[in-house]
C-alpha cells in the first residue's frame, strides 16, 4: 500500500498524515482515473495522489490540478485559504528554491518539477478555479479532491460547476468539511441529500448517482 509522503513540501496533511493515507485508500478503493485537484498548495499531495494513480492504472491516468500558485492570494478573505504559511521555515530548503531553482515550491515550476515523473499524464492550471472549471473538460472526471477557496460562497460555486457537468457515479471529496470556521460544512450540507454522502470527518464523500 502506498503510504503518504510529504517530499520536502507544506502539506495541509503535515499534522494529519492517516486523512491523506484515508485520501490514497479512497482513490485505489474507487479505481480512479481521471483525477481533478482543486487547490494545490506545494504539490505534495498531488504527487502522491500521481503515485497511487500511476500505480492503480498501470501508469495510464490523468491528472488535472488547478491552483493561484501563490498569486492574488491578497484579494481573498482569510476564509479562502487553508492557514499554512507561506514563508519557507527550513533553511536548507530556502536556499535551494531560492538560489538553486530560483523559484518558489508553490509556484507552477516549482510544482511541475516535483510531478516532473508524471509530465505525460499531468496538467496544471493557473487561475480561479469558477473560471479554470467552466473551460476544461469535466466529462472525463472519475474523482475530484476539492481543497480550493474555503468561503462558502466559493466551495457552493465549485460545487454547483461540478455537479452540472460531471458524469453520474463521479466522486467529489471535499476538504475541510469538519471544520466550522469555513463554509465548506454549509455548502456541501446544502447538496448532500440529492446524492450519496458520507462524512468521513475532514472529508465529505459525494458520490454523483443522479
Amino acid at each position: 500500500m502506498i503510504k503518504y509522503k510529504f517530499y520536502f513540501r507544506k502539506s495541509s496533511f503535515k499534522k494529519d498524515k492517516n486523512n491523506g493515507n484515508l485520501l490514497l485508500k479512497l482513490i485505489k478503493e474507487n479505481k480512479a482515473k481521471n483525477f481533478l485537484e482543486i487547490g494545490v498548495l506545494e504539490g505534495a499531495t498531488s504527487r502522491n495522489i500521481c503515485e497511487m494513480l500511476n500505480n492503480v492504472n498501470d501508469g495510464n491516468f490523468k491528472f488535472t490540478g488547478i491552483d493561484l500558485f501563490g498569486e492574488d492570494v491578497q484579494e481573498n478573505n482569510s476564509k479562502e485559504f487553508t492557514p499554512i504559511s507561506s514563508k519557507i521555515s527550513n533553511p536548507l530548503k530556502w536556499l535551494y528554491f531560492k538560489f538553486f531553482l530560483r523559484m518558489e515550491p508553490n509556484s507552477v515550476g516549482g510544482v511541475k518539477l516535483l510531478l516532473k515523473k508524471f509530465n505525460k499524464s499531468v496538467n496544471l492550471y493557473k487561475g480561479y478555479s469558477k473560471n479554470i472549471l467552466n473551460k476544461i473538460n469535466l466529462k472525463e472526471i472519475d474523482f475530484v479532491f476539492l481543497d480550493g477557496g474555503h468561503s462558502y460562497e466559493t466551495v457552493k460555486e465549485d460545487l454547483d460547476i461540478l455537479r452540472s457537468k460531471l458524469n453520474k457515479n463521479s466522486i467529489i471529496l471535499c476538504d475541510d468539511y469538519n471544520i466550522l470556521k469555513y463554509g465548506v460544512k454549509k455548502a456541501v450540507d446544502e447538496i448532500k441529500d440529492n446524492y450519496s454522502f458520507k462524512d468521513l470527518g475532514r472529508f465529505a464523500f459525494i458520490r454523483i448517482n443522479k
